[in-house]
């Protein structure tokens, strides 16, 4: 059976949530923990927990994922960081607590790194240096059934093509890091998925870099912009610039067709993902 979700509103709580994706016919799900527009840690008591849990299973919803603040920037060297660390932290042991599999993660952006760089002639390698040591305490300080799901990236943030999320997964080297492909966030990086040669040979890549074995979760959203643009709007499926058969091909192919496709576009009412797009890529399965 495949799974078909959708990022969700939290408001009214997280069990709220779950209603709504049922409503528009999804069975996978993804919600911000809190605000994703500032530092507001989520807090749950136990009647939550037992609620959620409760209609979760009822409603047969499953995976969930949170989604990490706009906010986070692992590679900063100073309270931005420090409290991107401690936000992540506080979201992982809450999805233990909910059985939510984990958090996915847009990792940053190297803007300092890239200043000093150009005046003190540093290795480029030095640039991963705190983002590294940040993700590694977030692991061990948050539970062993959680995920850290790192995000292909678009507007040349960290994670923009799959060296920077090979570079950070290798230097981590925990199996809990898996990865976030985002349609959108590809076309936007120039990486070209609309026929079964060029999806085989990035999946190749991807394996060769990787490993497909992380490959965890597929964010399907069509692009506002150009093909290799460099912008990441998202837009509804099939509206965009991405094209309706490339979605085919993804939904479709064997290697990836087990995993939850969840999506994050505009809606075609404008009031964010809904039933019609869900529709959509249920019509397109072969």
């Amino acid at each position: 059976m495949r799974k078909f979700g959708a990022h969700q509103s939290i408001e009214g709580g997280y069990t709220k949530a779950l209603e709504r994706i049922s409503g528009i016919g999804g069975r996978c799900l993804q919600i911000f923990s809190t605000s994703p527009r500032g530092w507001n840690f989520a807090k749950i008591d136990d009647v939550e927990i037992a609620a959620f849990l409760t209609r979760k299973k009822e409603l047969g919803i499953d995976p969930i994922y949170f989604h990490a603040s706009y906010l986070i920037n692992l590679a900063d060297k100073g309270r931005i960081g420090s409290l991107s660390k401690l936000s992540l932290i506080s979201e992982l042991n809450i999805s233990s607590k909910l059985h939510i599999k984990g958090t996915i993660v847009h990792l940053g952006s190297f803007k300092d790194y890239l200043i000093d760089d150009l005046h003190k002639d540093k290795p480029i390698e030095n640039r991963y240096a705190t983002l590294i040591k940040q993700i590694k305490e977030i692991l061990e300080k948050t539970p062993n059934n959680t995920l850290f799901i790192v995000e292909n990236a678009g507007n040349n943030k960290i994670g923009k093509d799959l060296d920077e999320i090979a570079t950070v997964i290798k230097q981590v080297d925990d199996p809990r890091i898996r990865v976030c492909i985002d349609t959108c966030h590809l076309s936007s990086a120039g990486y070209d998925l609309s026929n079964p040669g060029k999806i085989d040979q990035f999946l190749e890549t991807f394996d060769v870099m990787i490993g497909l074995e992380r490959l965890e979760v597929i964010h399907f959203n069509d692009s506002r912009d150009p093909f290799n643009s460099g912008r990441d709007r998202h837009e509804n499926i099939g509206v965009g610039t991405i094209g309706i058969q490339t979605f085919r091909l993804i939904l479709n192919h064997p290697k990836l067709k087990h995993l939850p496709f969840i999506i994050e576009t505009p809606g075609f009412d404008k009031n964010g993902p809904d039933k019609k797009n869900l529709d959509i890529l249920k019509s397109l399965i072969a």
